[in-house]
């Protein structure tokens, strides 16, 4: 019997790193979201509500080697409408003309993912943190992974170079913005496809 129990155990544990495959990100568990230095002194936080993408986890391994995410710039959100409005105008992302900010992955080396990203027409590579959080079946039984990716980037990089002087020094917007990305993403099975 225990000898029974073994072998049961060793399959499910197994299983959990057979999970390789393409995902489909699970938009209500995962995050997108953005942070600035405010007048110097503050950070301001804010999220792109709307977004959709995959991303690949090769089998056996689970090593992630394709991710594509997009972003609606008019989904920006800082929690005042004020603010949000001036993000989207053309002084900032210009969301009429450039309605989506898109991320696509080249490949990962350790905690390291490289990447292109794509903010008002402007393609860059970056490198960002990344994090594999592991893989789980779902009390429904779908198959589910979690990553993280986190970094900075410079928003003049991408032509957003809006900001105002200070009287005391320094800027109203810090030109460094940090990025976190907390994704889950539901397996996606071949008639999806």
């Amino acid at each position: 019997m225990k000898k029974l129990q073994f072998i049961i155990v060793s399959i499910l544990l197994g299983a959990s790193s057979l999970f390789g495959g393409v995902y489909k990100v699970d938009a209500s568990h995962t995050n997108v979201t953005f942070s600035v230095k405010h007048m110097m002194i503050t950070t301001v936080n804010g999220e792109f509500k709307k977004f959709d993408g995959n991303f690949e986890l090769e089998d056996e391994t689970n090593k992630l080697i394709a991710l594509k995410g997009e972003m609606d710039v008019d989904s920006i959100n800082t929690n005042i409408e004020k603010r949000d409005a001036h993000l989207k105008s053309d002084e900032i992302f210009n969301a009429e003309m450039y309605p989506k900010v898109t991320f696509v992955l080249d490949s990962v080396k350790g905690d390291k993912a490289y990447g292109k990203l794509t903010i008002k027409g402007t393609t860059k590579d970056v490198i960002l943190d990344y994090e594999f959080g592991g893989t789980v079946t779902d009390p429904w039984g779908k198959q589910r992974a979690g990553l993280s990716l986190s970094g900075k980037i410079d928003r003049r990089d991408y032509g957003i170079t809006w900001n105002q002087a200070l009287e005391a020094g320094g800027v109203v917007v810090s030109e460094i913005v940090k990025l976190n990305i907390e994704i889950q993403g539901i397996l996606k099975a071949e008639d999806d496809f």
